[in-house]
This record gives structure tokens, C-alpha cells and sequence, in this order.
């Protein structure tokens, strides 16, 4: 299978930042003013248009090329399902699925998740579930800022509440995005090796394919008040 190529991160860096704990804390106790970007306003309305205000949000963000976003909504057609992703090619690129084949319960919208997750936490919305999904892991030590979970929007991830998962292939990566939660919510938040049996990426697919490990975390967030926060059975 000459697709099956795929390698791990490579990295000096071998556990948790030394510096991921001060970052974290930083964050969490200042705010992050950093103005919002019109086009991302308009990708909020576009996301919201077709909800009917009472399915319950879930957020497959950096969706990439949709496959996950397509197979999470057809998994939870009483949902209302948005595919954000920060490229228009990629969104673009969901084949084999032809329009009339896609789920009515769902919708992909180009935008910058920095301000789409706070533009949805500053329109009032929590989410039922939350998706990171093989985030871009910034391997090297000098790029921990650009991870998600020490950037500066990272406390407005754990704000939008609902059940938050998160996959990797960097083993790294999932002990830090489970200390950071940890040090957000002051529970232990488990995280565990598993086999994609039904890969939901084709990212997913591929590192499967190559023989990598794969990671994953899930925790239910507490989540503040809001609209459409939570729904049975998650």
C-alpha cells in the first residue's frame, strides 16, 4: 500500500513542555482581546443559518476535507453539525460524497477557529460534542504557543462545554492536551492508545495504515450557561 507512508512526529521534545504549566495558567487567568475578523463573523451566521435553534451543536473543528464531519452527522442525525476548517480548498475536496449523498443535518464553513470558538462562545452556545481531530501537532519545542491547548483561545475550548475528543498520532501531544485540561477543570482527564477500526479521517486512515500508534482523549466538560448545551443520551 504505497499510500501508508506516513511518519510520526519527529521531536526533540519528549513529555510535557516545561513551560506548558505557566502558559496554561497565563491564559487561563488573562483574557485574549485580539479583534475579530469580519469574515469570520459572517462564517458564524452561515454555520447557524440552517439550525432550527433546538438540535444540539456539535463542532468538528479543523475538519479538513469534511469525511468526519460527514460520518459524525449521519452518527447523530438529531444534531446539527458544523465542519469548520480554516482552508477553502480542503473543504472543497469532500469527495466521494456527491451533494445530493450529504447529510441535511450538517454544514462546513471556512473560518479561523481562533475567533470561531470565541464568536460562539460570545453568542451564547455551548456544544453537545466537540472534535479535535489529529490537530496540527507543532512538533518542535520552540512552536509550543502554536499548540492548542497553550494558545491563548484554549480556555474558550474547555468554556464551550459538552463532551470534548481528541485524537493523535503524537503520543506527546495527548499528554499535553490532558494536563492542560487538567489544569482547567482540576480533574484528571484519562487518555488512551486505540485501534481505529472505522477511521473517521482520512488522516486517521493513513497513520493507521503506516503502522502508527494512535491516541485519544474524551471528557465531559462542565458547561456554563448557554443555548442548546447538552442533549440525552451523549
Amino acid at each position: 500500500m504505497s499510500y501508508a507512508n506516513s511518519r510520526i512526529p519527529q521531536s526533540a521534545q519528549q513529555g510535557v513542555h516545561e513551560a506548558l504549566a505557566e502558559r496554561v495558567r497565563k491564559h487561563l487567568a488573562e483574557p485574549f482581546r485580539k479583534p475579530f475578523a469580519p469574515y469570520n463573523r459572517a462564517a458564524l451566521d452561515a454555520s447557524l443559518a440552517g439550525w432550527n435553534g433546538r438540535a444540539p451543536l456539535m463542532l468538528d473543528a479543523g475538519c479538513g476535507v469534511g469525511h468526519s464531519t460527514i460520518q459524525i452527522a449521519r452518527q447523530y442525525p438529531d444534531h446539527w453539525v458544523i465542519g469548520v476548517d480554516q482552508s477553502q480548498d480542503r473543504l472543497a475536496r469532500r469527495k466521494p460524497y456527491p451533494e445530493a449523498l450529504l447529510p441535511r443535518n450538517m454544514v462546513f464553513v471556512r473560518a479561523d477557529l481562533v475567533d470561531y470558538w470565541r464568536l460562539l462562545d460570545e453568542a451564547g452556545l455551548r456544544l453537545a460534542r466537540h472534535y479535535l481531530l489529529y490537530p496540527n501537532p507543532w512538533p518542535k519545542i520552540g512552536h509550543l504557543g502554536r499548540r492548542w491547548h497553550a494558545h491563548p483561545v484554549f480556555p474558550w475550548i474547555v468554556r464551550l462545554g459538552g463532551v470534548l475528543e481528541c485524537r493523535s498520532n503524537w503520543q506527546v501531544y495527548m499528554e499535553e492536551f490532558a494536563f492542560a485540561l487538567e489544569l482547567a477543570t482540576g480533574r484528571a482527564v484519562p487518555w488512551e492508545r486505540f485501534e481505529a477500526d472505522s477511521p473517521l479521517t482520512p488522516f486517521e486512515r493513513k497513520y493507521r495504515d503506516s503502522g502508527q500508534a494512535l491516541y485519544r482523549l474524551g471528557i465531559e466538560l462542565e458547561t456554563p450557561s448557554g443555548r442548546s448545551a447538552a442533549c440525552e443520551n451523549i
